[in-house]
């Protein structure tokens, strides 16, 4: 292909033929890059990677120091260099020794959907741009809010992940509660000068978007009330009901209770039928996020576990971690569709109340955004291609080898394990002879495998204050690895707890 192939388009009658040797290249590029790294990441340290991707960028086909972009190189030889540049680079979640973070190795009917997708290049914010995957989306949607637990009034949209879905269920709950609060339409007025300190209640193992989401509402993040756990990071619902009494002691407006149904760090599901009942006692919303423990609903042997979770007024499920699917595939789901008012907007150019009434639909209202991708496309081709009994099989067998590795930290005699797995993930750690060096060789063995390129292992902290609470992750969504590999990965993280204890 020369530099002047490369502005082909990929819609069109000729737009496939033009995508045809493209993709090629693309596959080719991504088995010699695969190969190239030769395990889950790329080895060496974050300054060595940096100088790699400088060179391949600007030092081509001789192109200057520092002008990357000034002369091309042929349309078929960017796409390669820089696809085989970025697989060697990557993290690899299809490698079973990826294992940190809830970043899934994704479907190859999904990736294949989501070319068509990128192909045809629809955008939801309007019906002329999307006509068929306006109606797709409504129809998932549909399906997923039946899969919640939800009645036929239910409502949504595809988001860009938890963030975004967490930010829409804080934002509705600020609307209605404190609308009705103070009789004022508060996406409108703003917040009520005077009005009662609004707060949101979440658990310590509560995903930090919450925090996020009341600064960007105007709340502040001090209205967030952090609710203790107990061992498993699981909410206490008694620690609950107190804190709910004393805000309202304090003549303060219970707006939010958000429990979380999978939290990052051990998929912990916080007892979702107590936090309903006790945010209606108190007039307060109920928003679950779950962005990772939805996937249990695919599972018949997981979904009890989310027992409860059709009584929330707002959901927000993410199918990027839990269900294989590419970046994003976000999903934010509420109980009542008339709860989704204050999100209504006009545009004259995109929804134009005559088109709408003529059944020109539009989903604008219902996002934040407004150029959107139809991410609903790869979900329907997924579940149509393996249906919920086979995404539910996935789940399972991901649980299965989240249970064989936290059996190999449990019979370890340098590994702790800090609890058993409830879904896919669980937290342990390296127990060096020494009890006060235990923060200090976790970390540096989490970085010593990444350095040497050989595992991810995730790293995070357990709630409070204090030395010893630095844990090492496994988040097993990788339905391809095997339990022997799991194990070996587990052993592995031990032999790197015994250089690092010995490099001190």
């Amino acid at each position: 292909m020369t530099a002047a192939l490369a502005p082909a388009l990929s819609g069109g009658v000729s737009g496939a033929a033009a995508l045809e040797p493209m993709v090629r290249t693309v596959l080719e590029a991504l088995a010699e890059g695969a190969a190239r790294r030769g395990g889950p990441i790329p080895a060496g340290t974050p300054q060595e990677l940096f100088a790699r991707v400088a060179r391949a960028l600007t030092e081509p086909s001789g192109l200057r120091a520092g002008r990357a972009f000034a002369e091309p190189d042929g349309g078929d030889d960017a796409l390669r260099r820089l696809t085989t540049l970025v697989a060697a680079g990557s993290a690899d979640p299809a490698d079973p020794a990826c294992a940190a973070h809830l970043h899934c190795p994704p479907l190859a009917v999904a990736v294949a959907a989501d070319l068509a997708i990128s192909a045809l290049n629809p955008s939801q914010d309007s019906w002329d741009q999307a006509p068929a995957t306006t109606a797709l989306e409504t129809l998932l949607l549909g399906e997923l809010a039946e899969l919640v637990g939800y009645p036929s009034t239910a409502a949504g949209v595809l988001t860009s992940g938890g963030t975004e879905s967490n930010l829409m269920g804080l934002m509705l709950a600020r609307d209605r509660v404190l609308g009705r609060a103070s009789g004022r339409r508060i996406e409108r007025t703003g917040l009520p000068a005077g009005a009662p300190q609004a707060r949101i209640f979440a658990s310590a193992a509560a995903h930090f978007s919450v925090r996020r989401a009341a600064a960007l509402l105007g709340l502040g993040e001090d209205a967030v009330v952090t609710i203790p756990v107990n061992h498993e990071l699981r909410m206490r619902p008694e620690a609950l009901a107190q804190a709910l009494q004393e805000c309202v002691r304090q003549d303060e407006l219970p707006l939010a209770v958000v429990a979380t149904a999978g939290t990052t760090d051990t998929g912990a599901i916080d007892p979702l039928n107590a936090c309903a009942t006790l945010a209606a006692e108190h007039g307060a919303w109920t928003h679950v996020d779950a962005a990772y423990g939805g996937g249990a609903l695919l599972s018949d042997r997981l979904a009890p576990l989310l027992a409860g979770l059709e009584r929330a007024d707002s959901v927000s499920l993410d199918w990027h971690k839990l269900g294989w699917q590419p970046a994003a595939a976000g999903v934010f789901l509420v109980r009542q569709a008339e709860t989704y008012a204050s999100l209504a907007r006009r545009a004259a150019y995109l929804n134009p109340a005559d088109d709408e009434g003529a059944g020109y639909s539009s989903l604008l209202g219902l996002s934040l955004r407004t150029t959107r991708r139809p991410d609903a496309f790869k979900i329907a081709v997924t579940l149509a291609a393996l249906g919920r009994d086979g995404l539910g099989r996935l789940v399972d067998t991901c649980h299965d080898l989240a249970r064989a590795g936290a059996a190999a930290v449990r019979t370890h005699p340098r590994l702790e394990l800090h609890a058993d797995p409830v879904l896919t993930a669980f937290l342990f750690r390296y127990l060096p002879a020494d009890p006060a060096s235990a923060d200090r060789v976790n970390a540096g063995l989490r970085r010593r495998l990444l350095r040497e390129g050989r595992a991810v292992v995730g790293r995070t902290e357990l709630p409070g204050e204090g030395p010893g609470r630095v844990r090492l992750k496994l988040t097993l969504l990788n339905p391809h690895a095997t339990a022997t590999e799991v194990e070996r990965l587990v052993h592995l993280v031990a032999a790197a707890g015994e250089a690092e204890e010995a490099a001190l």
